[in-house]
């Protein structure tokens, strides 16, 4: 068993004890043991009693953290004529169609998030396999096929993260940085839960939501009273 460093082990003997705390001792215990030499994401995941597997319980959308989320998102568009133009304008930082479809095929993807207009999911649609499992698959329902371009990409580059339910029915994501201040994460905290209970899916029996936890990208693990969470 591989020896653990003095900063893992001063992180654990830290966390010990530390059970369904509020989001505010959370974010101060995760900030205050986020010591690596950059700047550490704050992330979060939440358990949900749904199986994915299942339509009617699948779990997904987008919500705009009121403080960012302190990343640089890089932004793809597919697009063309005026709407190519209008996405270059935004911010976009790859704009293009078949040009576009050859440079993913060919393995080269560096982008966070994709975008396209309606026109264009003939040729995107051909990237599924490719894309889904990355999800960075353009949906209409998160707001990502669109021809209101201009929007979609400042919404993308200033702090809106999209979130899904993956197997086992945990969402996770990134909700800032460990350089933000305590109330900046509380209040980012709090909108993206908010946004996932308003994204309960109608098949869902029982509890919703199990658990919430937060963790740096480096340190372990709290997990957080889900009263304080929800703001109830």
């Amino acid at each position: 068993m591989a020896k653990l460093g003095k900063r893992t082990v001063a992180a654990r003997e830290a966390f010990a004890g530390q059970e369904n705390i509020t989001v505010e001792n959370a974010v101060a215990l995760v900030k205050t043991n986020a010591t690596a030499k950059f700047d550490e994401t704050v992330e979060i995941a939440l358990n949900l009693g749904v199986d994915p597997r299942h339509a009617d319980q699948m779990v997904r959308g987008v919500v705009s953290l009121p403080n960012g989320t302190g990343k640089t998102v890089r932004v793809a568009v597919f697009a063309r004529g005026p709407k190519a133009e209008e996405a270059t304008a935004a911010g976009a930082d790859i704009v293009g169609a078949e040009d576009l479809m050859e440079t993913i095929q060919s393995g080269k993807i560096e982008f966070d998030r994709c975008i396209a207009t309606p026109d264009m999911m003939p040729i995107v649609g051909r990237l599924g396999k490719v894309l889904g499992p990355r999800n960075l698959m353009p949906n209409p329902k998160v707001g990502t096929v669109t021809m209101d371009v201009k929007a979609a990409v400042e919404a993308a580059k200033g702090g809106e993260v999209q979130f899904k339910a993956e197997k086992g029915g945990v969402v996770h994501a990134g909700v800032g940085k460990a350089s933000f201040s305590e109330a900046q994460l509380a209040e980012n905290i709090r909108a993206f839960v908010e946004a996932v209970q308003k994204a309960r899916p109608s098949g869902t029996k029982g509890t919703y939501m199990k658990k919430v936890s937060l963790a740096s990208t480096m340190g372990p693990g709290v997990s957080v009273s889900i009263d304080s969470a929800t703001g109830n």
